[in-house]
C-alpha cells in the first residue's frame, strides 16, 4: 500500500469520525461516553471491511481446502499460546501458565508443529490472554470504551495494551519482524491476518442476521468478554457472541416417550 493510499484512508477515517462526533447520541452508555466518535470510527471500519478483508477472507476460505485453512490457523493458534501463556504469568495465575506451556509443548510436538491441536482435542482448551487483560488484572480500570481504526473494538486500558503485545510479539520469541526475507515476512502477516478474519467470517454473519444495532451489540459484547478475562472467567477463543440458533429447538419440550407394549391376554 503506498503512501497516497494511506493518507486517503486515513482522511475518509478522520472525516468519518468527524461527522460522527457531530451527532452523539443524548444519553450515551456510561460505559461508552466517546459514542458519537466511535460509530463514526466503527462505519468507517466496516465500510473497509466489506471491500477489501471480507471479500478476500471469504475467497481464502473458498479456494484454500479446510485441512491447510485448519493447519494455519492452529500454528497462529499455537505460537500465540506463548505470549498468552507470558501474560498468564504477569498476572500470577500460575496454573493457567503451565496449561498454557503444556499445550504449546503438547500441540509443537505431537501436532507436528502445532498444524494440529492435539491439545484441545485432548480437552486441554485454549486460554487466551493479553496485555491489555494483564493490566486489568493488575488493577488498572478499562476506561472508556473505543473503537481503533482498523483494529475495532477496544477500551483505553485495551488500547494500551496493544503496545505491550506488539512489543512482545514483534521483539520477542515470536516476532515476525526478525524474519530478514522481506517478502516471506510480508506475506506471513498477510496470512495472518486472512487467517484472523476468515475464522470471524461466522460470528460478523451472526452479528447482520440478529443484531438491529450492530454497533451497540458488538460493544457489549466486547465488554463482556473482557471483563470475563480479567476475572478469570473461561471465555471462548474466537469469539463470546451470543448463539442464537436453534433458541426454539432447545425451548421446545421432549415428546414423551411411548408407553411400552403390554404383553398380550392368553
Amino acid at each position: 500500500m503506498n503512501k497516497k493510499a494511506i493518507s486517503r484512508i486515513a482522511v475518509a477515517a478522520a472525516a468519518g469520525a468527524l461527522m460522527a462526533g457531530c451527532a452523539a447520541p443524548q444519553n450515551p452508555d456510561p460505559r461508552d461516553p466517546w459514542e458519537g466518535f466511535n460509530r463514526g470510527i466503527y462505519k468507517f471500519n466496516d465500510t473497509v471491511d466489506r471491500a477489501v478483508f471480507k471479500p478476500v477472507a471469504q475467497a481464502y476460505t473458498f479456494v484454500t481446502p479446510e485441512p491447510v485453512r485448519s493447519c494455519v490457523h492452529n500454528i497462529f493458534s499455537n505460537v500465540g499460546d506463548l505470549w498468552s501463556g507470558t501474560n498468564s504469568f504477569l498476572q500470577g495465575r500460575g496454573h493457567d501458565f503451565v496449561n498454557t506451556l503444556g499445550r504449546f509443548l503438547f500441540n509443537t510436538t505431537m501436532g507436528v508443529g502445532g498444524c494440529f491441536d492435539v491439545a484441545s482435542a485432548n480437552g486441554a482448551r485454549r486460554i487466551p490472554n493479553d496485555f491489555g487483560t494483564t493490566l486489568g488484572v493488575w488493577g488498572l480500570g478499562q476506561g472508556p470504551y473505543l473503537v481503533l481504526p482498523f483494529f475495532g473494538s477496544s477500551t483505553v486500558r485495551d488500547g494500551a495494551g496493544l503496545v505491550g503485545d506488539y512489543a512482545g510479539t514483534t521483539y520477542g520469541y515470536m516476532g515476525v519482524d526478525a524474519i530478514d526475507n522481506v517478502r516471506l515476512r510480508n506475506s506471513l502477516w498477510g496470512l495472518r491476518v486472512v487467517d484472523t478474519r476468515a475464522s470471524l467470517l461466522d460470528a460478523t454473519d451472526t452479528v447482520d442476521r440478529v443484531a438491529l444495532d450492530p454497533y451497540s451489540f458488538v460493544r457489549d459484547a466486547y465488554l463482556q468478554r473482557r471483563a470475563a478475562m480479567v476475572l478469570g472467567h473461561k471465555v471462548d477463543d474466537e469469539s463470546s457472541l451470543p448463539n442464537y440458533e436453534d433458541d426454539e429447538d432447545d425451548a421446545a419440550p421432549a415428546a414423551p416417550a411411548a408407553p411400552a407394549p403390554q404383553p398380550a391376554a392368553k
